[in-house]
């Protein structure tokens, strides 16, 4: 059976635009019609102050689809495992985390030797689905709207940036970023890409969070490195190296996972 779903996504992949392992969004939008599937699974120490949490693993699903006028509807959930010291009980929670809902719109697409980047917004909101009595989910619906910025140095280098606003809620993924504060959370990244063949691409990226009472106590900010290797289009595997500093971010992490496109299978 595995040797069957591998086979079919390799048949039905087409050329990948994925920004896996990195948290900084890309403006690029799937094709109308088209289906962007991602994949990732990360396993993080958390920072000491999380105490009695030691560890997390988040299991990551996400897909997109291409709408008309270059617009990508985007649906996600993780699996979420949280383990804990052996003198709490209970020791070890697991269960499905928050679903996120969204729509991003690429409204401007970046020219060749044009100076002005190219620009993209998503909107998001955040179901609570996971149980908060295991710390699962938030127990809170959250709206949170991004801002997307990329530009090309040359052909095969590129800065991403992203500006956002968390209007209500909060950004955790389990007992992993900014929970629940008064007031607004504003977040950010910038990342450096590069292709350095047809088949491998590395860089590096600035991500993190703050609130609007510039609580550091509460605040993100991490820093990973990785890439992704291309089997062949439309099909890659990802992978990061991540570290952070504050109670929001995990100490260090290591990230996994795999993206695919598919043709123009939905209409």
């Amino acid at each position: 059976m595995r040797r069957r779903l591998c086979t079919l996504l390799l048949i039905l992949s087409r050329p990948l635009a994925a920004q896996l392992p990195f948290y900084t969004d890309d403006p690029a939008v799937t094709d109308r019609g088209g289906v962007h599937f991602e994949f990732f699974d990360e396993y993080d120490f958390l920072q000491r102050e999380q105490f009695p949490n030691l560890r997390q693993n988040t299991a990551n699903y996400k897909i997109n689809y291409g709408l008309p006028h270059n617009l990508e509807l985007d649906l996600d959930a993780p699996y979420l495992a949280i383990y804990r010291t052996l003198s709490i009980a209970p020791g070890t929670s697991a269960g499905v985390g928050d679903t996120n809902l969204g729509v991003k719109w690429n409204f401007h697409i970046e020219a060749a030797g044009s100076p002005l980047p190219a620009l993209s917004a998503s909107l998001y909101v955040e179901f609570p689905t996971g149980d908060k009595t295991q710390q699962l989910g938030s127990g809170l619906t959250d709206y949170a709207l991004n801002f997307i910025g990329q530009h090309h140095f040359t052909e095969k280098t590129r800065v991403t940036g992203n500006l956002g606003i968390l209007f209500a809620g909060n950004t955790s993924t389990g007992v992993v970023g900014i929970e629940t504060t008064r007031g607004r959370v504003y977040t950010g990244g910038f990342s450096l890409i590069r292709d350095f063949s047809p088949k491998w691409t590395l860089g590096a990226e600035v991500y993190g969070g703050l609130t609007s009472n510039l609580n550091l106590a509460r605040s993100q900010v991490q820093v990973l490195a990785g890439g992704n290797y291309n089997i062949r289009e439309g099909f890659a595997l990802a992978f990061g190296l991540l570290g952070g500093k504050y109670i929001a971010s995990p100490r260090i992490g290591l990230q996994i996972g795999f993206a695919v496109d598919f043709p123009q299978v939905l209409h």
